[in-house]
């Protein structure tokens, strides 16, 4: 799978270095982006050496010591730590990713460099602002519509029907996809982006909603939808290894076949 590459930030200005103390014979550097609203300084990238046998084995294990044992003052999300919930997201060596998913030693030589996730507004150090994409989430009514009178126990599906959820329910809404994506950085106000478009697909293939036609023509907008130019970075971070540009083209295929 290609690499996406994210700028180094080598314009941000070095910070505090916290060297170990005492001898490793396994030892990294993490530079990790450091800011806060209460500063009144420009973001910095400051240095932590980690003893890796002191370690568990994935960059959220390394986050995890350092505000345990060096700087309670470091400030990131986190959760299920299995990949489940999307909370720790973030750039890594300039691909964004889950930070619990990803193995240490998978990163090749050098310092491993950690920054929140692109172009979107920071909270706090690796804590972007959200709120965004959530409202966007909440514009598509991510919940089943029927009108029909609720059966005794169940909806039914065929196999047939049920095999189209998938590739889209198992969306952790990390928002890796949606933060490395051009058209999303430029239109963030107005493209609902690819995370959220393919939470819309998870609707619109579902057999047993019937407001298919009103979600489309919630979604038929030059910007909301039409801002997808295929460039396939969502496809290329997903860390569920999902495809939401092929979502986004189905999408696309379903207002075209309508008339």
């Amino acid at each position: 799978m290609a690499e996406f590459t994210l700028p180094k930030n080598s314009q941000l200005r070095e910070g505090r270095r916290w060297p170990l103390d005492g001898d490793a014979k396994k030892k990294r550097d993490f530079k990790v982006y450091r800011w806060s609203p209460d500063g009144g300084q420009n973001p910095s990238m400051d240095t932590f050496e980690i003893d890796l046998d002191k370690c568990g084995p994935m960059v959220l294990d390394a986050l995890m010591k350092i505000t345990d044992e060096i700087d309670s003052s470091l400030a990131f999300r986190r959760s299920c730590r299995e990949g489940v919930c999307g909370s720790c997201a973030m750039n890594i060596n300039g691909r964004n990713t889950l930070a619990c998913l990803t193995h240490i030693e998978d990163l090749g030589d050098g310092p491993v460099r950690l920054s929140p996730l692109p172009h979107m507004q920071v909270l706090r150090d690796l804590v972007p602002d959200l709120s965004g994409l959530y409202a966007q989430y909440e514009l598509i009514e991510p919940w089943l519509k029927n009108d029909q009178p609720a059966p005794d126990r169940e909806r039914r599906q065929s196999p047939e029907e049920r095999d189209r959820i998938d590739g889209h329910y198992e969306c952790i809404l990390c928002f890796c996809c949606s933060t490395s994506c051009p058209s999303y950085w430029w239109n963030q106000d107005r493209y609902l982006g690819p995370a959220i478009l393919l939470q819309a697909s998870r609707w619109l293939v579902d057999s047993r909603d019937n407001h298919v036609g009103e979600r489309l023509d919630e979604l038929e907008d030059p910007f909301r939808l039409y801002r997808c130019h295929t460039i396939m970075n969502c496809t290329t971070v997903c860390p569920k290894d999902l495809n939401p540009a092929k979502a986004i083209a189905g999408i696309k295929r379903q207002i075209s076949e309508r008339g």
